[in-house]
């Protein structure tokens, strides 16, 4: 169920307690969310939990979607919205520094070392203006096309590609400083 059906049918599938509909959403949607969450917060692990929250959120307002179509979209403002509640609180500051993983690595010397390069390269990914965070996430996390993006952030695809441009050469400015 759900090969080649799209966001639409599967919506009203859901919203019909078909079992298994939102689960083949949130399958196609979660890395998105997840890229959303990770850009607007610019923390790894406060992102997961935000992600979770929104896909809980999200089942519980399925009934109020206008244009199931547009689920993508709307599901993409709700990550939105939930991580804008979650940066205005004080649970905030209750959020440990994550600590991504690396690919694994046999020799243990090895691995330390990659573990302290993805550490740095998080940290300065998570330094990023918002803008260049986000576009820089989303295109990493979701594999989309320029346009894609654009769409999803309301942009143009030459603005897609403005925005990413100055996120890598930045990301490349800030490890090339702190390798020195």
């Amino acid at each position: 169920m759900g090969d080649g059906k799209s966001d639409a049918d599967l919506v009203r599938e859901a919203l019909s307690e078909r079992t298994g509909a939102y689960a083949l959403l949130v399958h196609r949607w979660s890395a998105r969310v997840l890229a959303v969450c990770h850009a607007r917060v610019g923390n790894a692990s406060a992102a997961e939990d935000l992600a979770q929250e929104t896909l809980l959120r999200a089942l519980r307002a399925l009934g109020s979607i206008r244009e199931p179509e547009r689920f993508g979209s709307w599901i993409c403002g709700i990550a939105s919205r939930t991580c804008l509640d979650w940066l205005k609180s004080k649970q905030r500051c209750e959020v440990s520094i994550d600590r991504l993983e690396a690919p694994p690595i046999e020799d243990s010397s090895q691995r330390e070392s990659s573990d302290n390069s993805w550490d740095l390269l998080y940290q300065e990914i998570e330094q990023l203006p918002a803008e260049c965070r986000e576009v820089l996430m989303l295109y990493y996390y979701t594999e989309s096309t320029y346009q894609e993006l654009g769409d999803m952030l309301e942009v143009s695809a030459a603005t897609v590609n403005a925005r990413l441009t100055k996120a890598r050469k930045l990301l490349r400015h800030r490890l090339s400083e702190a390798g020195s």
